[in-house]
């Protein structure tokens, strides 16, 4: 298609839309229809394009279809996330209807930081996060926020649970120095980094050991905490996951739960990955004490099938996130409290944010509940058979049982070796995994997410990995 030459206005007529439109929901169909096929890695082309994509853009208008044909080039370069082959860390599967939800939203383009400027379409997302909690098993009154991802509402997290510690007073300052945080070897780095970047220092983050299964210890979670009160420090903060990134293993959350309300500590339950599988019935008995939890972060890009940058946060009391986020501006006076609706914008670190809620509201309520159930557990199956049939076979070690949809496995012998077997397995370019580093000893790392991965893929998956198996041990 080609465009006016004189000029593309900003404001395009009804017409351009349209076919602008037509086109990019056609390249959209294409794409998708050739997920199947297309390589769950390229870089063939990817020198070429990085050159290629950084010159300027021009003065006059360009050509659409040139334009995305560009798109179409620099897309297919790198790992194809959004592919039934990609098994490496948590795939994100690129729901077609959240991102049409989008399209709409930003095309609307309202502004959701405070409830006034857009009541209905904050209703909307509020009404999504109290479902959730709802799911969740949080009392009534609980909120949150939806957040670009698991890190930022993470350091809100940490900020509210900060604040609680200080009761809103001057002591806040005095609690940031002393304050102490309980993780493990196995908890994302996004705590630590909340911590950082909140002033706390990198000596007041406590690895509480895990156990030989990857889960925090309570027993030592329990001692650490006890010396350091008794050493003058402040703990304030108990952190555990419900799917860590390495293994995808589940804390015990009961537990550290019943630990944190004993020794007075706000719980926060990182299940960025984990957190979907609360739709199925086995998901819940597995995440069992998510319920006791003052917050949680879940990534509805990782386990809901949502496009990147979709997180959301959940805590027990948002007044206790209000405190911790809250300000004013003499130019924000003609806005008044619009009935029981959030402000978004005095619940975390951002103002400025788009609406947010359509991409979830809007698969939710299409496809129905039920469907996001169906596909989890059918992860959750393809998952317990992969790992049966590679702990069966003697050229693999396979230790741990998956608690989720994560196997860690490895060729038995070096670690250079398992280098070589993972560079073989993704060099065929069907399917794509990953690695991680567990007591020292490197494993490859299968994770069955995508909504687009089903028993086929796997099937051609675990044939691939006992071809560069056999080309290994020989």
């Amino acid at each position: 298609m080609t465009t006016d030459e004189r000029a593309l206005p900003l404001d395009l007529d009804p017409s351009a839309i349209a076919r602008l439109g037509r086109h990019a929901v056609d390249f959209l169909a294409d794409w998708v229809r050739e997920l199947d096929s297309a390589p769950a890695s390229d870089y063939e082309q990817a020198e070429r394009l990085t050159t290629a994509l950084r010159r300027p853009p021009g003065d006059g208008p360009g050509d659409f279809g040139a334009l995305l044909e560009l798109f179409r080039e620099a897309a297919g370069q790198g790992v194809d996330t959004a592919g039934p082959g990609y098994l490496a860390y948590f795939p994100a599967g690129g729901l077609v209807t959240a991102a049409l939800a989008e399209l709409l939203a930003e095309t609307v383009n309202r502004f959701t930081g405070v409830a006034q400027t857009a009541p209905a379409l904050v209703a909307m997302e509020h009404g999504v996060l109290t479902w959730f909690c709802d799911r969740f098993g949080l009392p009534p009154g609980a909120g949150g926020l939806v957040t670009t991802g698991g890190s930022v509402g993470t350091l809100s997290a940490l900020l509210a649970a900060r604040q609680s510690l200080a009761d809103g007073t001057a002591a806040a300052s005095h609690a940031l120095g002393d304050g102490t945080i309980y993780v493990t070897e196995h908890t994302h780095y996004c705590v630590a980094k909340a911590a950082r970047i909140a002033g706390l220092p990198a000596e007041r983050i406590r690895i509480v050991p895990a156990t030989a299964d990857l889960r925090m210890d309570v027993p030592s979670a329990a001692t650490m905490i006890a010396a350091d009160r008794a050493a003058g420090l402040r703990p304030f903060l108990l952190v555990g996951t419900a799917g860590t990134t390495s293994s995808g293993t589940v804390d015990p959350l009961a537990e550290l739960g019943e630990l944190a309300r004993r020794e007075g500590l706000w719980f926060h339950v990182d299940a960025a990955y984990g957190g979907g599988f609360q739709l199925t019935e086995r998901g819940r008995a597995r995440l069992s004490g998510m319920e006791t939890a003052d917050s949680i972060v879940l990534d509805p890009h990782k386990s809901l099938f949502l496009p990147y940058g979709t997180g959301l946060l959940l805590v027990r009391d948002p007044h206790v996130l209000h405190a911790a986020h809250a300000a004013d501006g003499r130019y924000l006076q003609d806005l008044s409290p619009t009935g029981d609706l959030p402000d978004f914008g005095h619940l975390g670190v951002e103002l400025t944010r788009e609406f947010r809620g359509l991409r979830l509201w809007l698969p939710l309520h299409l496809h129905g509940v039920q469907a996001f159930e169906r596909e989890l557990d059918e992860k959750l199956d393809l998952t317990a058979d992969l790992h049966r049939r590679l702990a069966q076979d003697a050229r693999f070690e396979v230790p741990w049982q998956p608690d989720l949809t994560v196997v860690l496995f490895r060729l038995r012998g070096t670690d250079e070796r398992n280098r070589r077997f993972l560079a073989e397995i993704n060099a065929t370019r069907r399917v794509y995994l990953s690695s991680t580093t567990i007591d020292g000893r490197f494993f490859l790392r299968l994770c069955v997410l995508n909504f687009r991965t089903h028993a086929d893929r796997l099937e051609e998956a675990l044939g691939i990995i006992r071809t560069a198996a056999s080309r290994e041990v020989r």
